[in-house]
């Protein structure tokens, strides 16, 4: 929104009138606005992008919509609504969907939201030569599905699980000697800091590991 909108804007809020284009009187108004963006405003009002006290006189009941992939069950009243209205608009009848078609449109992370269902929907209808609605799969296979992006969050988890376990067998190796020749470090050939701060992060105690052998006391 240019910043010239942005004032024209807060004073129709702040002393709901307004002035026409070429005009040279006040007009009174009496609406109510609901404003959308996917634009983060914080970042835009540190930047000077946003003016301040135009976002403080719109976020009087804030809404946060979450994105469709966390919203599944509202999926079927959407893919209903869409084929609704482009079956309508390409004339064209049709009664029912497709079992596996839904289940599909269900599983699918829509990483373009409901922008991205509302294309597919349309090109299904287009070439729907019957009464029964279904989605070509390979529409969608260009994106992960979602047990492959479950994966991808699991991933991280399962590295340092193994990391844990390498650090720890190398710990128990070395009598809980994180440095020196027989230490940690040299057996994982990493420098000793690195060593430490994984140990910090990965919440590993090296003292359960340590022995009573003077020679390898850290």
């Amino acid at each position: 929104m240019p910043a010239e909108t942005q004032v024209a804007l807060l004073r129709v809020l702040q002393e709901h009138e307004f002035e026409r284009v070429g005009g040279n009187r006040s007009i009174r108004a009496n609406v109510r606005v609901i404003v959308a963006t996917n634009r983060d405003l914080d970042a835009a009002m540190t930047a000077g992008t946003f003016r301040r006290d135009l976002f403080y006189r719109l976020n009087v009941f804030p809404i946060e919509m979450p994105a469709l992939r966390e919203r599944r069950e509202d999926i079927p009243l959407l893919v209903e609504y869409f084929i609704d209205r482009f079956a309508r608009k390409a004339g064209k009848k049709i009664r029912r969907i497709n079992k596996k078609t839904l289940e599909l449109l269900q599983s699918y992370p829509w990483p373009g939201n409901i922008r991205e269902l509302q294309n597919v929907i349309e090109r299904s209808v287009i070439i729907c030569e019957g009464e029964d609605f279904s989605v070509d799969a390979s529409w969608l296979s260009r994106q992960p599905v979602a047990s492959e992006l479950q994966g991808q969050i699991e991933l991280p988890q399962r590295l340092a699980a193994h990391e844990k376990e390498a650090i720890e067998t190398a710990l128990s190796e070395s009598g809980g000697r994180v440095f020196g020749p027989s230490g940690a470090a040299a057996k994982l050939g990493i420098p000793r800091s690195t060593l430490e701060s994984k140990i910090r992060s990965l919440k590993i105690n090296k003292n359960r590991f340590k022995t009573t052998d003077p020679s390898k006391d850290n």
